[in-house]
């Protein structure tokens, strides 16, 4: 049996930018994207913890070292600059390497650079 699992988590990203006339997803620095393992155009859960509202959208690459986390399109109504958020990435994997699996986490300081990382096994 295979399971959905965990598989990145950037924790308390904080939106740098909306604009609700891009036709959607989510822009995140590269350079963040490569801290977890998050590739172009894979399907995140967005979760706002200003707002609470959980949505799904596609990653955008952006800028190498801007730190961004922009939210495009209609997500851009579900949450403001300055919003705290949580991007999660899951993994479907068989059930007996769940535990050979550990998640990608980092958690962002005010300007989005990573504070901590957890990459346990």
């Amino acid at each position: 049996m295979n399971v959905s699992i965990l598989k990145s988590k950037i924790h308390q990203a904080r939106v740098t930018g909306v604009d609700m006339s891009y036709e959607g997803s989510i822009v995140i620095d590269p350079a963040l994207m490569d801290e977890v393992g998050l590739l172009p155009y894979e399907r995140v859960l967005v979760a706002n913890l200003n707002t609470g509202d959980r949505f799904e959208t596609y990653v955008i690459a952006g800028k190498r070292g801007s730190f961004a986390i922009e939210l495009n399109g209609a997500t851009a109504r579900l949450g403001q600059v300055g919003d705290r958020v949580i991007v999660f990435s899951f993994a479907t994997v068989p059930e007996k390497s769940v535990r050979n699996f550990p998640p990608k986490i980092i958690q962002l300081d005010e300007q989005n650079q990573v504070m901590r990382r957890s990459f346990e096994k």
